[in-house]
Parts: structure tokens; sequence; C-alpha cells
């Protein structure tokens, strides 16, 4: 994973945007970011992309989208695309539903969704307090932070992997969800199965 960029990101966006990113990113939403400064633009997007290690996103993933293919944004599929700044009102002009809007030049996001409340809030907690010890040295720490929060909310997998005698290696979503706390199970349902977690 590359620390360098998610270091980018953590300087750039609040810690209280950077948890609405994120669950944004585990709920697979259309994600559009728009920035001023195309390195940092690049870095954000592949820093999104980092957040959800050692899963990766699967959908559409653009970290700089050229000005002729601005339509790509009313994909009806859930999507990561970085934009330039100075093609932001053009964009929303377009017929947007339902897309999550991060703008790291003003460090302000909006969502049609409340996916962060649906996470387990002691993950949430646990994330907000790394993040922010980690904010003003970054490097390594944050990589690790939303490893960790990975782990609490995914790891576990293989407990739920049954073998039969014959054919393949089957996982049990009861098996996996029977272990899970209350909070945890209700976000794993209704969650369902990302497709970031088919490796």
């Amino acid at each position: 994973m590359n620390t360098r960029n998610l270091t980018e990101l953590v300087v750039a966006v609040d810690v209280g945007n950077l948890l609405q990113l994120y669950a944004s990113m585990l709920f697979e939403r259309r994600i559009l970011i728009y920035c001023s400064k195309l390195s940092t633009l690049t870095a954000c997007i592949h820093a999104c992309n980092g957040m959800l290690y050692p899963m990766y996103w699967q959908h559409i993933f653009i970290p700089v989208l050229p000005p002729h293919l601005l339509d790509y944004c009313c994909a009806p599929m859930p999507y990561l695309i970085g934009i330039h700044s100075s093609m932001a009102e053009r964009v929303r002009t377009r017929a947007l539903e339902d897309v999550v809007i991060l703008n790291v030049d003003t460090n302000t996001l909006e969502s049609p969704h409340e996916d962060l409340k649906k996470i387990p809030a002691d993950v949430v907690a646990g994330l907000k307090v790394r993040l922010k010890r980690q904010a003003a040295s970054a490097g390594s720490g944050v990589a690790h932070a939303f490893l960790r929060a990975q782990a609490l909310l995914f790891g576990g997998y293989r407990d739920a992997l049954q073998s039969p005698a014959e054919g393949p290696v089957v996982f049990s979503n009861e098996l996996f969800l029977s272990h899970k706390s209350q909070s945890m199970r209700e976000f794993l349902e209704e969650r369902g199965s990302p497709a970031c977690f088919k490796r």
C-alpha cells in the first residue's frame, strides 16, 4: 500500500470527511472527487483504493477524467472518479443521482446517504481516534488504522470456509455472521457481499 497517497489525503481532508468517504467506499457508492491540483487529485483517488486494503475497488476507477468523457459521471454503476475542479460546474449540469462528492480544495463532502451510521459505532470510534492521532505525523500509521478497521469488519472469514468431502471450498454466510456482534451482523447483512471482498 502506498502510504504517501494516504498521507496526502489525510493532510487535505479532515477526519470527519475521511470517515464518510471510507463508509461510501464500503457501500460501493458513485464517488466523485474534485481537486484543482492534478497530483493531489490522483494521490487522493489512489488513497481511497488504499483505504480498502487488503481488498480493492473493483468498479469504474478513473484517477483523472478527461473532459470528453464527462458523461461517465452519469453511469448507473458504482465508480470512483477524479475530476479537475475546473470541470466541476460542467459535471453538475448533468443528471447526477445518489452521487457522493468530495471537494478536496474546500474540504467539503456532499452525500445523499448516511453510510457512516450503518457501520458499527465501535469500529468508527476506534478508527476516528487512530486517524486523529496519526493526522499530525501520518505515514504508515494511517494505513494501519484503516487496515485495523477492515480486520474488525471483515476478519474471521476463514472460520466460515467449509470444505466438503467432494467439490470446492464454499463460504458460509451463516457461519461467518454467527461469530459477530449484533451491530456487526446488522452492518454485514445490510451490506451484503461487497465486490471488493471478492478476491
